[in-house]
């Protein structure tokens, strides 16, 4: 099996199935991607807080791609190993832009950015106080679109993008529909660490290097992407490999719904290869939680109920603005016609 190299001197800012591939693989194959910040390079160990409003429109995330995969036709999954997700630089940084994110402008009147020293390759430090552990992976991998025309890199969409699923860490396996011939791979927007939701609607954001490698499952369609991590959903005990499923859409409580849904349909294909826990087993690790919320206007109703297999639901509502808060350029397309939510179901393996 081959290994590729993509660096980011090229990047696209949207997703469009008319963007030809900068490389083309074949499954099995390995690619070792450069990817930008989430800022395309505008800040700088230098950069001030007054360089937060400073910045211009948002045009889009800067993703490196796309990468077409022999064989790949509709219907059939894209599988995607993360073999390794290191910062390509020795600093990350993080904006809050007033009157963006979870807390009212009231909490942050005055735009913030914060220079992270990324330099010791294990925590991301803030002066010698804070030291939050580098837990890096790529908050965009997607595929191209079967709708022709440019869309918006903010939301995340059945064919994942901008999904920021902070366990899609090395070790990780994220499952993609394949919704055009070639799949058309692309990521970008490195995270060094993210807690369960951008609730500044910003992590640790970096400069990075993401080694993928790329499978095929040629004739099994999925309706939205699906991943297996090899460390549970945050805060959870059980250890081992999780299985999640998500489900996006203009609702919270019908993508909960749907996700809860595509995990019922997860057990049953599995109970086809291999025996479930038992159900004493099962009653003791239902459990659903929401978690992720990083923007309003929002309406969230209490969920908490026990369902068939471990599953922790997390919520995921992109903000109609830029990756710091900042202004969406006029030209963009299909930004924000709603506000998107997505819901991640856990089971534990």
């Amino acid at each position: 099996m081959a290994e590729h190299r993509l660096d980011a001197s090229e990047v696209h800012r949207e997703w469009n199935n008319a963007i030809a591939p900068r490389l083309t693989i074949d499954p099995g194959d390995t690619v070792v991607f450069d990817t930008r910040d989430a800022a395309d390079g505008y800040y700088s160990r230098a950069s001030t807080h007054a360089d937060v409003i400073a910045r211009g429109p948002f045009r889009g995330h800067p993703l490196t791609g796309p990468v077409r995969i022999r064989g790949a036709r509709p219907g059939d999954t894209l599988v995607v190993e993360v073999l390794d997700v290191q910062p390509a630089l020795d600093w990350g940084w993080t904006a809050i832009r007033p009157g963006r994110g979870l807390l009212p402008e009231a909490d942050f009147a005055k735009p913030h950015l914060n220079i992270w020293d990324l330099s010791d390759g294990t925590h991301a430090r803030m002066g010698t106080s804070v030291a939050v552990p580098i837990e890096a992976f790529p908050g965009v991998m997607g595929v191209a679109l079967d709708e022709p025309g440019a869309h918006s890199t903010m939301p995340p969409r059945r064919s994942g993008g901008n999904m920021d699923i902070r366990q899609l860490a090395a070790g990780s396996t994220l499952s993609l529909p394949v919704l055009v011939d070639g799949a058309l791979f692309s990521t970008g927007d490195a995270h060094a660490a993210q807690g369960d939701g951008e609730v500044c609607i910003t992590a640790v954001e970096m400069s990075a290097r993401v080694v993928l490698r790329f499978g095929l499952q040629s004739g099994r369609s999925l309706a939205e992407p699906r991943l297996r991590t090899v460390n549970p959903p945050g805060g959870h005990g059980r250890q081992g490999p999780w299985i999640a499923t998500t489900a996006h859409g203009p609702d919270l409580y019908a993508s909960a719904q749907q996700a809860i849904r595509y995990l019922i349909e997860q057990i049953g294909w599995r109970s086809r290869s291999r025996r479930l826990p038992d159900p004493e087993h099962r009653e003791r690790s239902g459990e659903v939680q929401r978690a992720e919320l990083i923007d309003q206007p929002l309406t969230l109703d209490p969920v908490d109920r026990g369902v068939p297999e471990t599953v922790e639901p997390l919520h995921h509502a992109p903000p109609c603005g830029g990756e710091d808060g900042g202004a969406l350029s006029p030209s963009s397309n299909n930004l924000c016609p709603y506000w998107v939510t997505g819901f991640y179901a856990w089971l534990s393996t």
